[in-house]
């Protein structure tokens, strides 16, 4: 060329168009959310095939794990023997000869019988029950449990200014007889047994 501009070296400008910034940045977000979403939905494929291995391996805890419930039973309150039980049989009814009876069917089975008579007056023809356990307060948690399988609708009360451990089983209106002798001797061997430990956590 000529004139007064002339062009001297051996490159030449080259005329580019103006970027398009804006439509750059679109394009990388959309990238970015691509990959956001295949990174996530990868997560949730492995979660899907490796949750049933998980569950696989609580389980195996699980039965590794003795529950209480298999363990060794936990052993059963001290309870004295019907013949370390002494038993006043008092009768409080216009029945005559009740007491002897009454006292004769305990000592077959096997209760040590003390004192066999008649009521005190204030107890004299006043129950209406089948009967009532008399005894001091710790009777409530050893003489009347193993009593009271003889005669389980008797009422029980306890005084705090007894001693000793003699029981008194005052008889009632409403008394027919003791529990039936295999009836009693559940209930007795059911107050010795050992009761099974609470089971185990929600975990498993």
């Amino acid at each position: 060329m000529g004139g007064k501009y002339r062009i001297t070296g051996g490159k030449y400008p080259r005329m580019r168009p103006a970027r398009k910034r804006g439509r750059l940045a679109v394009v990388l977000v959309a990238c970015a959310t691509v990959l956001g979403v295949l990174g996530w939905g990868t997560l949730q494929l492995i979660d899907a095939f490796t949750g049933g291995d998980k569950a696989s391996a609580a389980g195996a805890d699980c039965a590794a794990s003795p529950s209480p419930s298999s363990a060794s039973p936990s052993p059963a309150t001290a309870l004295p023997k019907p013949g370390e039980v002494t038993v006043n049989v008092l009768n409080a009814t216009t029945r005559s000869g009740l007491a002897q009876k009454t006292a004769d069917e305990l000592k077959k089975r096997g209760f040590r019988i003390g004192e066999v008579g008649n009521a005190p007056e204030e107890l004299d023809k006043k129950i209406d029950g089948a009967g009532v356990l008399l005894g001091p307060a710790a009777a409530a948690k050893t003489a009347f449990p193993v009593l009271g399988t003889q005669i389980p609708a008797a009422e029980r009360r306890t005084d705090a200014a007894r001693r000793g451990t003699t029981v008194d089983l005052v008889i009632g209106k409403a008394f027919k007889g003791l529990a039936l002798r295999p009836e009693a001797d559940a209930a007795l061997a059911g107050l010795t047994a050992p009761k099974p430990a609470p089971v185990a956590g929600k975990g498993c």
